[in-house]
């Protein structure tokens, strides 16, 4: 037995909000979203083509994906890209990252993409891993919002 103090916090984990998006891009995707549907993906792929770190515009991808593989990949790709920004923003491997800010969405959408299509393809050990992250993550998990 160790004689050294334990220290209990109220505050619980850490909590990691990640950095904001740039407006401009932003509104490109909320314009990219609003092409017609025979349009859509092609406009959001023009928009995570000028930044591939935004993170939503990756989830956007996923969520448009012609087959299940193009959209496992997209939603991947905004995963892993996710967990850089989230390290970059602070995290390290524990803590919360809420729905509730909006600046984490786009990771959040991603690695429910992931979990959704991953178990949509019979990989079901990271479908369960995926899920079991996104409520370490956000304990309230899902959203009533989520789309």
């Amino acid at each position: 037995m160790s004689d050294r103090p334990v220290t209990l916090t109220t505050s619980g984990p850490p909590e990691t909000v990640l950095d904001a998006e740039p407006d401009a891009l932003l509104q490109a995707l909320d314009a990219a979203m609003d092409q017609p549907e025979a349009d859509r993906r092609a406009a959001v792929a023009a928009v995570v083509a000028t930044q591939p770190r935004f993170l939503d515009g990756w989830a956007r991808l996923g969520q448009l994906g012609r087959d299940p593989m193009e959209r496992y990949a997209a939603f991947r790709v905004g995963y892993h890209r996710g967990l850089d920004r989230l390290r970059a923003n602070g995290w390290r491997g524990s803590g919360y990252v809420r729905w509730a800010h909006p600046e984490n969405r786009g990771f959040l959408r991603a690695l429910h993409g992931l979990s959704v299509t991953a178990g949509a393809i019979g990989e079901d050990d990271e479908a369960e891993r995926c899920a079991l992250f996104l409520k370490q993550l956000d304990p309230t998990w899902p959203p009533a919002d989520l789309d």
